[in-house]
C-alpha cells in the first residue's frame, strides 16, 4: 500500500559538529559547516488525518528509520531536478497529545539553491508531505482490515471514530514540500529565535550527553508510570459496569494527567471494594448436633 501523507518544517540554520558527521555519512566529499544549510521537520503523527487515516504509533520508530537517508523533492516528482534535500537524522518525539517523527534534512548552500532556503526561512515553504509504503491499514474500531469489516471511516461507534490505522512499515521513498498537506500538524517545525539548538544538541555540544540520557530515562519512566495508571483506571471503570466502552474510556483517561489518573483510580478501587467485597474461600461446615466432632475425619 502505497502512502503520501503530509506535515510541517523547524530548527534551521548552520549544523552543529554532530550534524555534520551525520550528513557526511550521506555525502560524497566533506562538506563545511557553512556550505550546509539544516532544518528540521515533522514527517508524520499518530493523529487523524484529513484523509481519515493515522499512522499505528508503534509504526512510528521503524518508519523513522526507514526515512534517514531518503530525499527531499518538490510536490512528490520523482525527478532529480525537483531533489532539494536529504534527511541525515529522524527519531520519534512523544508528547501528551501526539507521537511523531521529527527528522532533519539539509541543502547545499548555493545559488540555485538561495531561493529555497529563503522560502524556507520566510515562512513560505513550511508544509511537507511524506511518501510511503506501508502493509496494512486497520480499522480502528475492530482491528480488520480496513473496507472488509463493514465499519465505515469517519463514522462513530459507540462515541468511538472509526479511521484507518496504517501499520507495518515497508520502506520510506521521499518527503516533499506541498502547499496543502494530509496532516495538518506535518511540515517544517517553528523555532522561536535563530538557531536555538534542542535539548539533545546542547547536551552533545557541550559533552551532557550522560545527564542527558538519565533525564530521558526518568521521562520514558514517568510516561510508563502514567500509562500503567491509564490501564487501571480504564480496567476499574471497565469493571464497575458504567455504561462507557473501552475506546471512550481510553480517550477520557488520556486527557488526564498521573495525579488526577492516580486520585481517579484510588476512588475507583474503594467503590470496587465496597461493592465486591472479600470472601472466605473455603466456609467451616456446619457441625451436626449430637455429633463427636474428635471422631469426624
Amino acid at each position: 500500500m502505497e502512502v503520501k501523507k503530509e506535515a510541517a518544517a523547524q530548527g534551521r540554520g548552520m549544523p552543529t559538529a554532530a550534524q555534520l558527521e551525520a550528513i557526511h555519512a550521506h555525502a560524497h566529499a566533506e562538506l563545511k559547516a557553512e556550505e550546509v544549510y539544516v532544518f528540521s521537520l515533522r514527517l508524520c503523527d499518530d493523529q487523524v488525518d484529513r484523509e481519515g487515516e493515522r499512522f499505528d504509533t508503534a509504526a512510528l520508530p521503524t518508519l523513522a528509520k526507514l526515512f534517514v537517508g531518503k530525499t527531499g523533492v518538490l510536490d512528490h516528482n520523482w525527478s532529480s531536478e525537483k531533489q532539494v534535500a536529504r534527511i541525515f537524522a529522524a527519531e520519534v518525539v512523544h508528547e501528551s497529545d501526539a507521537s511523531y517523527i521529527k527528522a532533519w534534512a539539509y541543502i547545499r548552500r548555493s545559488a540555485a539553491n538561495a531561493e529555497i532556503i529563503g522560502d524556507i526561512e520566510a515562512g513560505i515553504k513550511r508544509e511537507v508531505s511524506v511518501g510511503c509504503a506501508m502493509g496494512r491499514r486497520k480499522c480502528s474500531i475492530c482491528g480488520e482490515e480496513l473496507g472488509q469489516c463493514g465499519h465505515e471511516k469517519g463514522a462513530y461507534y459507540d462515541g468511538a471514530l472509526c479511521c484507518g490505522i496504517l501499520c507495518d512499515p515497508i520502506d520510506a521513498y521521499e518527503f516533499s514540500f506541498v502547499a496543502v498537506p494530509a496532516q495538518r500538524e506535518a511540515g517544517v517545525i517553528k523555532t522561536f529565535g535563530a538557531g536555538r539548538a534542542s535539548l539533545k544538541e546542547l547536551a552533545e555540544r557541550y559533552g551532557a550527553q550522560g545527564e542527558y540520557r538519565e533525564l530521558r530515562k526518568l521521562s520514558q519512566l514517568g510516561a510508563e508510570y502514567e500509562k500503567q495508571l491509564r490501564t487501571r483506571a480504564v480496567r476499574l471503570c471497565m469493571a464497575l459496569e458504567l455504561g462507557l466502552s473501552a475506546p471512550m474510556l481510553e480517550a477520557i483517561a488520556a486527557k488526564l494527567s498521573a495525579q488526577e489518573l492516580k486520585a481517579l483510580s484510588e476512588a475507583l478501587e474503594q467503590k470496587a471494594q465496597r461493592r465486591f467485597p472479600p470472601t472466605m474461600q473455603l466456609a467451616a461446615p456446619a457441625r451436626e448436633s449430637g455429633v463427636e466432632s474428635g471422631f469426624l475425619v
